[in-house]
């Protein structure tokens, strides 16, 4: 069977070429890929449901060429929810974000070819008050995933001294992404800068291992990446899928499980639906834990 129907009520998506080969060393199909969604869907849509959703498409898969797309297509089903709200990429003009919010309109946007599930920081309700942080841990060309992860580790230790907790996930490439949940009262401009704060400060503590140097010639290093607090910006929700070799899944993992010896190919499609059903959602706790930045502030200043 190519194409297949699922119906909720008078709701419905019609699922279509799903014998493509997505991943073809894997043998993954798409049909591979819509089971998976629709299995991970209810620790997933958690962390989707209301945030606006932007679509980055492979129409024929990982290996083929993709698009970004930011309002629902017409060719979308009218029940999709969607958030009207002006982007700064198109100076201001409304874009029409969907809200994946329930399991079909996942399942559409896997049909329509969104393999990695892309989102904002904020919620459509507050679209200016993020709900966390993001330190993007990531290597350079002249240290490996053993670097990442020791450099993580220093950045949790930092974020606790300043009385912080925070969350980590693979990113399903080769760094990880390391989370502060915030209360939502500030701005994207104050979570930046915080994150910003913090980095530099690791840059100085460990010069030579820690970097935020954004021109990737001259960096050297664990680069520690804070741009991205910025509306509008996205990022690749955890249990996504990535459209990488072995189609890895940017999974949540326990601090202490993040070791010099982990692989981060190891979680992949064919490994997480076996852990979640084993650990739940570790990320399960970031939908809830709500900190405020301004004693940390304080504590930098001094």
């Amino acid at each position: 069977m190519t194409d297949d129907t699922i119906t909720r009520g008078r709701r419905e998506v019609r699922l279509r070429h799903l014998d493509q080969l997505w991943w073809r060393e894997e043998g993954i199909e798409k049909r591979d890929v819509v089971e998976y969604y629709r299995r991970v869907a209810p620790v997933l849509l958690p962390h989707l449901r209301n945030r606006p959703f932007t679509m980055k498409r492979y129409p024929n898969g990982p290996r083929g060429p993709c698009f970004w797309i930011k309002d629902l297509p017409a060719e979308a089903p009218p029940w999709i929810p969607v958030a009207r709200l002006p982007a700064k990429s198109r100076a201001g003009a409304v874009v029409a974000y969907p809200l994946v919010n329930d399991e079909l309109a996942l399942l559409w946007m896997v049909d329509f070819g969104c393999i990695d599930m892309h989102l904002w920081y904020s919620r459509a309700d507050k679209p200016t008050r993020p709900d966390y942080v993001l330190f993007d841990v990531d290597p350079s060309s002249d240290v490996g995933f053993a670097d990442v992860v020791y450099v993580a580790h220093i950045l949790r230790r930092t974020l606790r001294t300043l009385g912080l907790e925070s969350f980590v996930k693979t990113s399903g490439g080769d760094g990880v992404h390391v989370q502060v949940p915030v209360e939502r009262r500030y701005t994207y401009e104050q979570t930046r800068e915080f994150a910003t704060i913090v980095a530099e400060a690791l840059v100085i503590a460990h010069p030579g291992l820690v970097t935020t140097d954004r021109n990737p010639k001259r960096r050297r290093g664990v680069f520690v990446d804070t741009k991205m607090n910025g509306e509008g910006m996205t990022i690749a929700s955890v249990y996504s899928l990535r459209p990488r070799p072995g189609a890895p899944v940017s999974t949540p993992l326990r601090w202490e499980e993040l070791r010099e010896n982990v692989d981060p190919r190891r979680f992949n499609i064919d490994t997480i639906l076996d852990r979640i059903r084993y650990a739940g959602d570790l990320w399960e706790p970031l939908l809830h834990v709500k900190q405020r930045l301004e004693p940390a502030l304080a504590a930098i200043s001094g």
